[in-house]
Protein backbone atom coordinates (compact mmCIF):
# COMPACT_ATOMS: atom_id res chain seq x y z
CA UNK A 1 0.00 0.00 0.00
CA UNK A 2 0.73 3.78 -0.67
CA UNK A 3 3.41 5.29 2.23
CA UNK A 4 2.44 7.49 4.66
CA UNK A 5 4.10 10.71 2.90
CA UNK A 6 2.36 9.76 -0.06
CA UNK A 7 -1.14 9.20 1.15
CA UNK A 8 -1.03 12.64 3.31
CA UNK A 9 0.26 14.66 0.03
CA UNK A 10 -2.67 12.83 -2.20
CA UNK A 11 -5.61 14.16 0.96
CA UNK A 12 -3.72 17.85 0.96
CA UNK A 13 -4.04 17.82 -2.33
CA UNK A 14 -7.66 16.42 -2.62
CA UNK A 15 -8.92 19.03 0.11
CA UNK A 16 -7.61 21.86 -2.25
CA UNK A 17 -9.23 20.66 -5.05
CA UNK A 18 -12.60 20.23 -3.21
CA UNK A 19 -12.18 23.84 -1.82
CA UNK A 20 -11.29 24.70 -5.45
CA UNK A 21 -14.78 26.08 -6.93
CA UNK A 22 -16.62 23.83 -8.94
CA UNK A 23 -20.00 22.53 -9.80
CA UNK A 24 -20.17 20.34 -6.70
CA UNK A 25 -19.56 22.53 -4.68
CA UNK A 26 -21.18 25.60 -5.69
CA UNK A 27 -23.75 22.83 -5.26
CA UNK A 28 -23.48 22.46 -2.36
CA UNK A 29 -23.35 25.89 -1.47
CA UNK A 30 -26.25 27.24 -2.86
CA UNK A 31 -28.25 24.50 -1.50
CA UNK A 32 -27.23 25.01 2.12
CA UNK A 33 -27.63 29.16 1.60
CA UNK A 34 -31.30 28.73 0.31
CA UNK A 35 -32.48 25.97 1.97
CA UNK A 36 -30.34 24.76 5.36
CA UNK A 37 -27.34 23.20 6.37
CA UNK A 38 -29.36 19.93 6.62
CA UNK A 39 -30.08 20.28 2.82
CA UNK A 40 -26.86 20.51 2.26
CA UNK A 41 -25.42 17.98 4.20
CA UNK A 42 -27.68 15.56 2.40
CA UNK A 43 -26.87 16.90 -0.81
CA UNK A 44 -23.33 16.18 0.08
CA UNK A 45 -23.97 12.48 1.36
CA UNK A 46 -25.40 12.11 -2.28
CA UNK A 47 -22.37 13.52 -4.04
CA UNK A 48 -19.61 11.44 -2.31
CA UNK A 49 -21.66 8.39 -3.14
CA UNK A 50 -21.63 9.53 -6.76
CA UNK A 51 -18.11 9.55 -6.08
CA UNK A 52 -18.06 5.75 -4.76
CA UNK A 53 -19.43 5.08 -8.36
CA UNK A 54 -16.66 6.58 -10.20
CA UNK A 55 -13.96 5.36 -8.21
CA UNK A 56 -15.56 1.68 -9.05
CA UNK A 57 -15.55 2.87 -12.63
CA UNK A 58 -11.88 4.04 -12.37
CA UNK A 59 -11.14 0.80 -10.64
CA UNK A 60 -12.63 -1.55 -13.00
CA UNK A 61 -11.22 0.15 -16.04
CA UNK A 62 -14.71 1.21 -16.92
CA UNK A 63 -13.66 5.08 -16.86
CA UNK A 64 -11.13 4.52 -20.00
CA UNK A 65 -13.96 3.05 -22.18
CA UNK A 66 -16.23 5.99 -21.41
CA UNK A 67 -13.63 8.39 -21.75
CA UNK A 68 -12.97 6.77 -25.14
CA UNK A 69 -16.40 7.38 -26.34
CA UNK A 70 -17.33 10.54 -27.39
CA UNK A 71 -20.62 9.63 -27.68
CA UNK A 72 -21.03 8.91 -24.31
CA UNK A 73 -19.95 11.83 -22.82
CA UNK A 74 -21.95 14.13 -25.06
CA UNK A 75 -25.07 12.40 -24.30
CA UNK A 76 -23.61 12.29 -20.16
CA UNK A 77 -23.22 16.03 -20.10
CA UNK A 78 -26.83 16.91 -22.03
CA UNK A 79 -28.33 14.87 -19.20
CA UNK A 80 -26.37 16.53 -16.80
CA UNK A 81 -27.37 20.34 -18.26
CA UNK A 82 -30.89 19.33 -18.86
CA UNK A 83 -31.02 18.50 -14.72
CA UNK A 84 -29.27 21.46 -14.03
CA UNK A 85 -31.26 23.36 -16.17
CA UNK A 86 -34.32 22.12 -14.52
CA UNK A 87 -32.83 22.62 -10.50
CA UNK A 88 -32.37 26.50 -11.98
CA UNK A 89 -35.92 26.65 -12.57
CA UNK A 90 -37.19 25.23 -9.35
CA UNK A 91 -34.78 27.54 -7.88
CA UNK A 92 -36.39 30.50 -9.57
CA UNK A 93 -39.99 29.58 -8.62
CA UNK A 94 -39.07 28.65 -4.82
CA UNK A 95 -41.48 30.30 -2.55
CA UNK A 96 -40.86 32.39 0.22
CA UNK A 97 -41.64 33.28 4.11
CA UNK A 98 -44.06 30.38 5.32
CA UNK A 99 -44.85 28.76 2.51
CA UNK A 100 -40.84 28.14 1.90
CA UNK A 101 -40.70 27.06 5.25
CA UNK A 102 -43.59 24.46 4.99
CA UNK A 103 -42.05 23.42 1.80
CA UNK A 104 -39.05 22.39 3.67
CA UNK A 105 -40.42 21.12 6.65
CA UNK A 106 -42.30 18.71 4.64
CA UNK A 107 -39.07 17.69 2.08
CA UNK A 108 -37.41 14.19 1.67
CA UNK A 109 -33.58 14.00 2.87
CA UNK A 110 -33.82 11.18 0.87
CA UNK A 111 -34.80 13.40 -2.03
CA UNK A 112 -31.91 15.50 -1.46
CA UNK A 113 -29.35 12.53 -1.36
CA UNK A 114 -30.70 11.55 -4.88
CA UNK A 115 -30.26 14.80 -6.24
CA UNK A 116 -26.69 14.57 -4.76
CA UNK A 117 -26.34 11.87 -7.07
CA UNK A 118 -27.55 12.31 -10.15
CA UNK A 119 -25.78 15.99 -9.97
CA UNK A 120 -22.35 14.11 -9.56
CA UNK A 121 -23.03 11.04 -11.95
CA UNK A 122 -24.25 13.28 -14.76
CA UNK A 123 -20.95 15.81 -14.98
CA UNK A 124 -18.97 13.63 -17.14
CA UNK A 125 -15.81 15.69 -16.33
CA UNK A 126 -15.66 13.80 -13.10
CA UNK A 127 -14.85 10.55 -14.15
CA UNK A 128 -12.26 12.09 -16.25
CA UNK A 129 -11.17 14.04 -13.59
CA UNK A 130 -10.86 10.51 -11.40
CA UNK A 131 -8.70 8.95 -14.24
CA UNK A 132 -6.39 11.35 -14.85
CA UNK A 133 -6.02 12.14 -11.18
CA UNK A 134 -5.87 9.08 -9.25
CA UNK A 135 -3.82 6.74 -11.24
CA UNK A 136 -0.49 9.63 -11.17
CA UNK A 137 -0.49 8.08 -6.98
CA UNK A 138 -0.16 4.63 -7.52
CA UNK A 139 2.58 2.78 -7.52
CA UNK A 140 2.72 -0.78 -9.51
CA UNK A 141 5.42 -2.36 -7.70
CA UNK A 142 3.59 -1.57 -4.26
CA UNK A 143 1.05 -4.38 -4.96
CA UNK A 144 -2.62 -4.16 -6.63
CA UNK A 145 -3.19 -1.19 -8.90
CA UNK A 146 -6.87 -1.70 -8.40
CA UNK A 147 -6.55 -1.92 -4.32
CA UNK A 148 -4.50 1.23 -5.17
CA UNK A 149 -6.82 3.08 -6.87
CA UNK A 150 -9.93 1.82 -4.96
CA UNK A 151 -7.86 3.40 -1.81
CA UNK A 152 -7.19 6.67 -3.17
CA UNK A 153 -10.97 6.94 -4.75
CA UNK A 154 -11.85 6.21 -1.17
CA UNK A 155 -9.42 9.42 0.84
CA UNK A 156 -10.64 11.74 -2.06
CA UNK A 157 -13.96 11.12 -0.77
CA UNK A 158 -13.22 11.21 2.75
CA UNK A 159 -11.40 14.92 1.66
CA UNK A 160 -14.77 16.03 -0.29
CA UNK A 161 -17.24 15.14 2.54
CA UNK A 162 -14.74 17.05 5.02
CA UNK A 163 -14.55 20.00 2.83
CA UNK A 164 -18.11 20.21 1.30
CA UNK A 165 -19.54 19.45 4.68
CA UNK A 166 -17.95 22.55 6.13
CA UNK A 167 -19.22 24.98 3.13
CA UNK A 168 -22.54 23.31 3.75
CA UNK A 169 -22.54 24.07 7.36
CA UNK A 170 -20.98 27.29 6.88
CA UNK A 171 -23.78 28.65 4.23
CA UNK A 172 -26.48 27.27 5.61
CA UNK A 173 -25.27 29.48 9.00
CA UNK A 174 -25.05 32.66 6.71
CA UNK A 175 -28.69 31.72 4.77
CA UNK A 176 -30.21 30.44 7.94
CA UNK A 177 -29.43 34.86 8.65
CA UNK A 178 -30.58 36.27 5.16
CA UNK A 179 -33.59 33.96 5.37
CA UNK A 180 -35.41 35.83 8.06
CA UNK A 181 -36.02 38.62 5.37
CA UNK A 182 -38.35 37.43 2.47
CA UNK A 183 -36.80 39.99 0.20
CA UNK A 184 -32.99 38.29 1.10
CA UNK A 185 -34.66 34.72 0.82
CA UNK A 186 -36.26 35.50 -2.57
CA UNK A 187 -32.31 37.26 -3.46
CA UNK A 188 -31.25 33.84 -2.67
CA UNK A 189 -33.54 31.74 -4.63
CA UNK A 190 -32.28 33.75 -8.05
CA UNK A 191 -28.56 33.68 -6.80
CA UNK A 192 -28.89 29.99 -7.07
CA UNK A 193 -30.95 29.65 -10.37
CA UNK A 194 -28.49 31.71 -11.82
CA UNK A 195 -25.93 29.53 -10.25
CA UNK A 196 -27.30 26.49 -11.63
CA UNK A 197 -28.17 27.74 -15.35
CA UNK A 198 -24.60 28.64 -15.45
CA UNK A 199 -23.04 25.38 -14.49
CA UNK A 200 -25.63 24.35 -16.95
CA UNK A 201 -24.07 26.24 -20.23
CA UNK A 202 -20.81 25.31 -19.04
CA UNK A 203 -22.11 21.52 -19.23
CA UNK A 204 -22.85 22.09 -22.25
CA UNK A 205 -20.54 23.73 -23.83
CA UNK A 206 -17.91 21.79 -22.22
CA UNK A 207 -15.29 19.03 -23.81
CA UNK A 208 -13.29 16.29 -22.99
Amino acid sequence: MPSIETNLVFLGAALLLAFAPGPDNLFVLMQSASQGRKTGLSVVLGLCTGLIVHTAAVTFGLAAVFAASAAAFTILKFLGAGYMAYLAWQAYRAPVGLEMKQQRTTGSAWRLYVRGIVMNLTNPKVVLFFLAFLPQFVRPELGSVALQLAWFGFLFIVATLIAFSLIAYLAGYIGERLRRSESAQQLLNRAAAFVFAGLAVRLVTSKR
